[in-house]
């Protein structure tokens, strides 16, 4: 008998190229034993709610979309007692999460082979506040706007290409962030331009973590604090210390835990997933452990 499969699909995502070899892939998934019923989404939220109301009476559930649809599916599998497995078909502009699992990016096709033959894992799920939360990271501060802020148009046009350029119009607009963060064993006070929880190699399809450093089932998350450098010349060798992955700036913080509490002098900007999270002026996060079984 043929195993249920509900695969949630954001046609918008990819600029709608999961239509190209769409065919292939739901042949690949039949012949790999699932019977597949389709849910296509139509709105933010939409991918939450599918999830959370018809997800428990499947043994699998998949998406094809970018990053932002898988993190809302997750979401509405938080909801449930016991998820079911998750397979997932990246058709993303940035795809972060596909890196992180080395999942083929912008082929429903090879994607599906790998729901197939792959084998569900351990996956930490992000919390934030009470009641929200994210796949892989929560970010503030610089460049964080950058992937909701840059018009749908120009995502679909440029792909990749369109965030950097947004990037650039940004450098002139970074703002140091007074902030509070407590930690596991630890707490830190200064001045910031960016800080993150994640949990994931591949940040904004730019920051890449070494792999010993990652362990997606472990319990534990990477918080990545960025002090103001105070000047230009330092500004770009904390750039230099990351784009060449040596992470050896003064002014870069990475360390692991489980949770973590923000305090701001004034309402600040969040980003889930790469998506607008909402402006807080105190915020926790926390590692839901193995929440979840990713197949890859």
């Amino acid at each position: 008998m043929k195993k249920k499969l509900l695969l949630i699909i954001n046609p918008a995502a990819g600029r709608g190229a999961y239509k190209n070899n769409f065919a292939d892939a739901m042949l690949a998934l039949s012949d790999g034993g699932f019977d597949t019923t389709l849910a296509f989404t139509a709105g933010r939220g939409d991918a939450t709610r599918i999830a959370a109301e018809q997800a428990a009476d499947y043994e699998t559930v998949a998406c094809i979309g970018g990053d932002g649809t898988l993190s809302e599916v997750l979401a509405g599998l938080m909801r449930l007692p016991a998820p079911p497995p998750v397979g997932y078909l990246p058709m993303g502009t940035t795809n972060d999460v596909a890196t992180t699992l080395g999942l083929p990016k912008n082929d429903t096709w090879a994607a599906a082979r790998r729901i197939v033959s792959g084998t569900p894992h351990d996956f930490d799920v992000g919390g934030f506040g009470d009641r929200d939360y994210f796949s892989y990271v929560a970010a503030f501060g610089a460049f964080t706007e950058v992937s909701y802020v840059t018009p749908q148009e120009q995502k679909k046009t440029l792909g990749h290409l369109a965030y950097v350029l947004q990037g650039m119009q940004q450098l002139g607009k970074i703002e140091s962030i007074h902030t509070r963060v407590r930690y596991d064993g630890g707490e830190f006070e200064g001045d910031l331009i960016y800080g993150s929880m994640s949990n994931s190699t591949s940040v904004a399809g730019v920051l890449r973590l070494p792999e010993k450093l990652v362990s997606l089932g472990d319990g534990m998350s990477e918080l990545i604090l960025v002090r103001d450098p105070g000047s230009l010349a330092a500004f770009a060798e904390i750039v230099n210390s990351v784009l060449s992955e040596r992470f050896d700036s003064e002014n870069l913080i990475i360390l692991q835990t489980r949770s973590a509490s923000f305090h701001f002098d004034r309402p600040v900007a969040w980003t889930r997933d790469g998506e607008a999270g909402g402006e807080y002026t105190d915020i926790a996060l926390r590692n839901c452990p193995r929440a979840v079984k990713m197949i890859f």
